[in-house]
């Protein structure tokens, strides 16, 4: 994988979210995942399930809104908000792919178990992550965005060798789409600061564990430095 990269950084670079809650065993465990990170020569970005529904009642602790708002990743959505739109701005402005993926509009099957599916506008996308003319959108109706998509034969198409991810949830849709990402044959970068999720611990388990076996999980300021550096 590392031969496909066109701009790298050390292993060690960013300092993770998940640094807080792992212990030294657990990270003798998984030595043997380093090596350099990076992106290849032809990246789009992958943005996950940026609609209204998980922007729902504010920056405030999903666990306040929960009720009124089931499906909201309340402060960690806003929080990432910041870094999803810089990764946005700088895609467009030197001509890298941006592809969104939502869920289908006709709503036959779940992504997951979670009950409390918003109507309405909740599946709008929000007006900072809004798609912009010309970037593809992919409907999908389980929790990857290659499951049943065109999402392999549009990246085929275009040329890409590294999907960028953004979006949410860390744990479901995210998780589900970068493992697929990898399993086919593309490499994998994660914006930490870009992706979120309801869970402040399922968010930093999940990036750790994507981290050593599937992507380059790496803040939006590195990931801003490498594509430069290209």
């Amino acid at each position: 994988m590392v031969e496909m990269l066109s701009s790298t950084v050390p292993w060690q670079t960013d300092r993770h979210c998940w640094e807080d809650i792992s212990d030294d065993s657990m990270r003798k465990i998984y030595t043997s995942y380093e090596r350099p990170l990076g992106v290849g020569p032809r990246p789009a970005v992958l943005a996950i399930d940026l609609y209204n529904l998980v922007f729902e009642g504010g920056p405030h602790a999903p666990e306040d809104l929960c009720q009124q708002f089931p499906s909201t990743c309340g402060r960690y959505a806003h929080a990432a908000l910041g870094p999803i739109t810089e990764v946005l701005s700088h895609a467009r402005a030197v001509g890298m792919p941006v592809v969104h993926i939502t869920a289908s509009r006709a709503k036959t099957l779940s992504a997951t178990n979670r009950k409390g599916r918003g109507g309405g506008e909740a599946y709008e996308f929000h007006p900072l992550c809004a798609p912009k003319p010309g970037e593809a959108i992919i409907e999908k109706e389980r929790a990857s965005a290659f499951y049943g998509t065109q999402l392999v034969a549009e990246l085929v198409r275009q040329g890409i060798d590294t999907v960028i991810v953004i979006g949410e949830s860390t744990s479901g849709c995210v998780r589900a789409s970068v493992v697929d990402a990898y399993s086919n044959g593309f490499h994998v970068a994660v914006v930490e600061d870009a992706v979120f999720d309801r869970s402040w611990l399922n968010h930093c388990v999940n990036l750790f564990d994507m981290h050593h076996k599937y992507a380059d999980v790496l803040s939006s300021e590195t990931l801003l430095k490498l594509l430069v550096r290209r």
